[in-house]
């Protein structure tokens, strides 16, 4: 597991949820998906940046994900990430989503990194990957 764990505050709006006021499931993919770019950030990587000065994109090549308990609307729940493996071109990271320390839902995603032009993998950078991997 991680030794640092990266957390994300979220209010889930009506636009997340289905007519019961029920997060709709594919949404707690983008709450991940957000979370890892802030984590990103937070680490001083933009994507953006990524791309212009690096020519690389990052890609979701698996995910498993653990539905628990429902978020509702209006609740204020939180992402957590932590990355778990850092390889020449992945990622793996352990993410959960929780209200009130109540575990609602927990996922496992790994990321490739890809050149943005090719699309094909291509090794994460040296200072990159030196930081992801003192994150775990």
């Amino acid at each position: 597991m991680s030794i640092r764990t990266f957390y994300w505050p979220v209010r889930v709006y009506y636009e997340d949820t289905d007519a019961g006021g029920v997060v709709f499931y594919a949404n707690y993919l983008k709450f991940f998906e957000r979370a890892r770019t802030e984590m990103f950030r937070a680490m001083g990587f933009e994507q953006n940046d990524l791309i212009a000065n690096n020519g690389i994109i990052f890609a979701v090549r698996s995910v498993g994900v653990d539905y628990l308990r429902p978020a509702l609307f209006n609740d204020q729940i939180v992402v957590s990430t932590e990355i778990v493996q850092a390889k020449k071109v992945s990622v793996s990271f352990a993410q959960c989503i929780t209200r009130h320390e109540e575990v609602l839902c927990k996922s496992t995603v790994r990321i490739a990194c890809l050149d943005a032009n090719s699309l094909r993998p291509k090794e994460i950078p040296e200072n990159l990957l030196e930081l992801l991997k003192n994150e775990y």
